[in-house]
């Protein structure tokens, strides 16, 4: 049997940032909800956004778009793991356990779904729609593989340069803004997906080492660059991907996102002394170690949870209120509650493929292969992200970076990369 959360909570050495541990829960937290939230499905099981819905809404997202928080995070974890385990193919498969085990579950089981409701002609409306939004959140397990994988040689860069490697970074970014806006330079935009999100993961870098001196200075530098972006650029005022829209500033990712990062990140700085003493309580931390321990889970079956409580009301022909409307306010603590229910049945059925796997020996051998491994793994996660299950056997296809890439060949990639990593991690590779 697994050690249980109220063992590991009390084996908690005094050194562990706790804090770190409470933004990792409190981020994907946020996530969930958010997307619980904007989900507006209307009763012929379509389903929208509700930050489109109402606009006005959009604002708020300079609060809750919090997944900068969780990568700067897994920059702060990552440093100190790779510290621990130098080997690059050890390192590497030890920070892709607890990701792609999970993750290559989620895919199996929603795999075989897909192929029987497309057999049984059982794929239209809401289902159909399904199919298709299930996968899209796995484009953060793809940007978190590229950032482990990164993690080494960035780190080298921290370690000489400090702040010099982040400005390196975010001078990535502006510079790919400049070209796509200024110049409008064809594909350039998507090098952001790389400058913005890894300039986020190098701020844990600097935090793991004590670098971040002025949180109030970073927050407020931040904020002020993302409104002058926002007023006087080409930006939306959303901070999360909106339907049909110009320009996001999710997807590629943009300038004004990295200044929104760096505000959240000043901000969550700010509560550490607050956050700390807070996550000190036992029965908190005690909570805190628990979330940790299925948080993964939890986020890859969020979105099967919200929509099989709006696929049940559809069901049993319950009346689906019109999206923003009072009614349909009215009955959004139920919807909440019931797709936490239904998330909290998910986590219990497939939790066990989150739990650690023991370390391996290795060799020191390995490298080239683990990277070629989460190469593949990465691409092949983003790949389906995009594609959804929608269209399996009809050889629906998305394109990624170019090339045109099919469900099965995605799965495909993920699983061989996945398995590259854990040869090269267990010395298997000479």
């Amino acid at each position: 049997m697994g050690t249980s959360a109220r063992e590991l909570a009390a084996a908690t050495p005094a050194s562990r940032d706790r804090y770190v541990d409470l933004l990792r829960v409190a981020s994907l937290s946020v996530v969930v909800l958010g997307h619980w939230l904007m989900a507006a499905v209307t009763a012929d099981g379509q389903v929208g956004n509700l930050l489109a819905v109402v606009p006005e809404l959009q604002a708020v997202t300079w609060l809750f778009q919090v997944m900068p928080v969780f990568f700067f995070v897994g920059g702060f974890s990552h440093a100190l793991a790779h510290r621990s385990r130098p080997r690059y193919a050890a390192f590497l498969r030890a920070r892709l356990q607890r990701l792609l085990r999970p993750t290559m579950v989620f895919v199996g089981v929603w795999g075989a779904a897909a192929l029987v409701l497309q057999l049984s002609g059982a794929d239209g409306g809401l289902t159909g729609v399904a199919l298709r939004l299930v996968t899209q959140p796995l484009w953060f397990i793809g940007i978190y593989l590229a950032m482990v994988a990164f993690t080494p040689p960035l780190l080298r860069l921290h370690e000489r340069w400090g702040w010099g490697a982040f400005a390196a970074l975010a001078g990535g970014a502006v510079a790919v803004d400049v070209l796509r806006f200024a110049a409008d330079v064809p594909f350039v935009e998507f090098l952001n997906f790389a400058f913005v999100w890894l300039a986020v993961h190098q701020l844990g870098f600097l935090r793991a080492d004590g670098m971040i001196r002025r949180p109030a200075l970073l927050a407020g530098a931040g904020l002020l660059g993302a409104t002058a972006l926002v007023a006087l650029g080409p930006y939306p005022l959303s901070m999360v991907g909106m339907p049909g829209e110009k320009v996001s500033n999710m997807a590629p990712p943009t300038l004004a996102l990295l200044c929104h990062g760096l505000w959240v990140v000043g901000a969550v700085e700010l509560l550490r002394g607050p956050g700390t003493r807070l996550v000190a309580r036992a029965g908190v931390w005690r909570t805190v170690v628990a979330a940790n321990g299925v948080a993964m889970t939890a986020f890859l079956w969020h979105l099967t949870a919200m929509l099989g409580v709006y696929g049940a009301l559809l069901g049993l022909d319950r009346e689906l209120p019109a999206p923003a409307t009072g009614a349909w306010w009215t009955q959004v603590p139920l919807r909440l509650l019931a797709a936490a229910l239904l998330t909290a049945l998910l986590v219990a059925a497939f939790r066990r493929f989150e739990a650690p796997a023991p370390a391996a020996p290795s060799t020191g051998r390995g490298g080239p292969v683990a990277a070629v491994g989460i190469t593949l793994a990465l691409l092949g996660v983003l790949g389906l992200s995009l594609t959804g299950f929608a269209g399996l056997l009809d050889g629906h296809s998305a394109t990624l970076i170019a090339v045109p890439v099919t469900a099965p060949a995605a799965v495909g990639l993920a699983l061989a990369g996945w398995l590259l990593v854990e040869r090269a991690g267990r010395g298997g590779s000479r």
